[in-house]
């Protein structure tokens, strides 16, 4: 534990020290070209490279990113697991976390210098029925970033400034890119389910980046955690504050069974993570009565099978959560000013990005990934 403790503090005031000094350039002339990670084709190789500097429209901001959290989401992109369009070349990313450098003509709530991250809604039209309800992450016309435009994975990357999330300047800017989008996707799924302090929640897939910032969401908003992964797991996911775990491949036949004797009942509420459908059904079935089984991750042609007659006469709610507001990202943030998360990452250079995705689809990762664009 103390050699763990003495390597975050390590890792701590080694990202302050380069946050320091990539800021103390930002003084300096924007420049025409720049390094990114570029993909041409679906699944195809990505290719570390030289790109233009985007250009500024009169409602955005430019934002030298320092950091960009690495998310499931770009793996489904680059692999086209998705059911939209993915017009290529395209730059992946949507975790940046960075400085502005550069403010459009109508911009009134970013100046140069500010902080601000680039989220996975990179803008909306703010003028459609969603977003006057104020449900902006499903408005009609909302473009996403590392989908829809160029995303995180370069060093300059646009974002219109109503949608960016506006950065405490004392925060690690390095730790802060992940809850740009993981960070605020679990916090919003935890509200999603209706849970209360006291009660259970259980989190499938709790291992990976977006499980360990969930566990660590829950305790801070006062959930008992039941996490469930593969065995390998389980010290880490109890480390950060699970009292529960299970690994379903021991448990068998007997998931079910088990989670239920272990929390007298089932959980309140389950928040899905893990990337496959099978975990969905099952959490169907063990979710307490009257419990909410949240949909969070997107398994490729993935489906929900659920027995209707015993999610109607157990009153049993299944609902997908998609990402979150702008004060959800508020909020989200909050609790990591507050030193209510401190999640496991690591920092690799933008080149490791392939490896990264290679880890990614083998489950080798626990806790998360941040790239710094300027190594």
């Amino acid at each position: 534990m103390f050699a763990l403790n003495f390597f975050k503090r390590v890792i701590s005031k080694s990202t302050a020290t380069t946050q320091k000094q990539l800021i103390r350039k930002m003084s300096e002339e924007i420049p025409k070209m720049q390094k990114a990670a570029v993909f041409e084709e679906i699944g195809g190789p990505i290719t570390i490279k030289e790109i233009p500097v985007p250009e500024c429209g009169p409602g955005d901001i430019l934002v030298k990113i320092l950091y960009s959290g690495v998310c499931h989401t770009d793996l489904h992109v680059w692999l086209g697991d998705f059911p939209v369009e993915t017009k290529c070349p395209l730059v992946g990313g949507h975790e940046g976390a960075g400085v502005v450098v550069k403010a459009g003509a109508n911009v009134t709530n970013f100046k140069v210098g500010d902080y601000a991250g680039i989220k996975w809604i990179n803008s909306t039209c703010l003028a459609c029925e969603q977003c006057k309800r104020g449900f902006e992450t499903t408005c009609t016309l909302a473009v996403n970033s590392g989908l829809g435009v160029n995303g995180t994975f370069q060093q300059y990357c646009i974002g219109k400034a109503t949608e960016a999330a506006p950065l405490p300047k004392d925060i690690d800017l390095a730790k802060a890119a992940p809850i740009l989008c993981a960070g605020v996707t679990v916090y919003k799924a935890l509200r999603e389910s209706n849970v209360y302090s006291g009660q259970i929640v259980a989190i499938t897939g709790a291992g990976g980046g977006l499980g360990s910032l969930a566990i660590q969401y829950a305790k801070a908003m006062g959930l008992r955690v039941m996490a469930i992964d593969m065995a390998e797991k389980e010290e880490h996911c109890k480390k950060l504050g699970a009292e529960f775990f299970v690994d379903p491949i021991k448990a068998g036949d007997n998931l079910i069974k088990t989670i239920k004797d272990l929390t007298d009942g089932g959980p309140h509420a389950v928040i899905n993570i893990a990337t496959s459908d099978k975990p969905i059904a099952q959490a169907c079935e063990y979710v307490r009565t009257k419990g909410t089984v949240v949909l969070v991750s997107l398994p490729k042609d993935g489906k929900v099978n659920a027995d209707v007659f015993w999610m109607v006469f157990r009153a049993i709610t299944i609902k997908g959560s998609y990402v979150g507001t702008r004060q959800d990202a508020d909020e989200a943030l909050d609790f990591l000013k507050r030193g209510l998360i401190d999640f496991p990452y690591e920092i690799l250079p933008l080149e490791a990005l392939p490896s990264v995705y290679d880890r990614m689809r083998k489950g080798q990762i626990s806790g998360r990934v941040v790239l710094d664009l300027w190594k």
